[in-house]
């Protein structure tokens, strides 16, 4: 399957779904209190989606029994809600979920702390994004995909992390999951010509300790071997004949993304 070049209509709807996607996650992460249940942040993640009048892309993809992933502590990706798990203070909760709007789809994943966190939790979350940002730099037509890949691997090895090589990142438009696969880690060529009109979903997935990880016996399910903790940082984004523009942001988060964007 040949990587879509979207049309300017198409480009439209995806924005639209992103600017939601933004929204939801916004709002998610506002109502995320010790005590809940990952199973409660589902329904208010799937309440969310609806409300904007948009699909949960998630939910029934494949099997998956949910409308948001959401993985806790040394969870990667995919963390299946449960009213049995409890978040607690000092938590760190990556949610990783996405909208369908007019048949058009974005994927972003956030990590948030629950009330106070340490500083080696905090950190990470804030490195995980740094990564993603070292990435765009790289997010221009005309260069090649793996750059972007290898500055993300570069940047989270820099602080000493693991980057999780069994997931990466992918195109999306109609679909989910599109062609290509973007990696998060350097590799031996440098990958295709990037054009404008691709759009990917760009998702570093950064472990405190050991890059390697474990697969649940719920098919699900990606936790890391050490047990140490991850963080999960994703958007949607548009290659255009610029910088990169990130789709599943809301208006409110552009200057401070615009600020770290300069900061790697």
């Amino acid at each position: 399957m040949p990587v879509s070049i979207k049309s300017a209509k198409e480009i439209e709807l995806m924005r639209t779904a992103g600017r939601i996607l933004g929204r939801v996650h916004k709002e998610l992460a506002r109502e995320i209190v010790p005590g809940m249940s990952t199973l409660d942040i589902d329904r208010i993640c799937e309440e969310l989606i609806r409300s904007y009048g948009c699909i949960p892309s998630f939910l029934n993809y494949e099997g998956f029994p949910a409308s948001v992933c959401v993985s806790v502590n040394d969870e990667v990706v995919h963390g299946i809600p449960s009213k049995n798990r409890i978040v607690r203070e000092g938590d760190i909760i990556s949610l990783d979920t996405g909208v369908i709007y007019k048949g058009y789809q974005s994927d972003a994943a956030r990590t948030v702390g629950v009330g106070t966190i340490s500083k080696q939790a905090a950190d990470l979350i804030e490195r995980t994004k740094l990564c993603f940002f070292a990435g765009m730099q790289y997010a221009r037509a005309g260069g090649r995909l793996f750059d972007i890949s290898g500055a993300i691997g570069d940047c989270a090895q820099r602080y000493g992390y693991g980057v999780v090589r069994d997931l990466v990142g992918h195109g999306i438009g109609r679909n989910m999951h599109e062609p290509p696969e973007v990696p998060n880690f350097r590799q031996r060529f440098r990958g295709m010509r990037l054009r404008p009109g691709m759009t990917l979903a760009v998702e570093p997935m950064i472990n405190a300790g050991t890059w390697q990880v474990n697969w649940s016996p719920n098919g699900w399910t990606v936790t890391t071997a050490d047990g140490s903790l991850s963080a999960h940082y994703e958007n949607t984004i548009l290659i255009t004949r610029g910088a990169p523009e990130l789709l599943s942001v809301t208006e409110e988060e552009e200057e401070y993304l615009n600020h770290m964007y300069l900061a790697v």
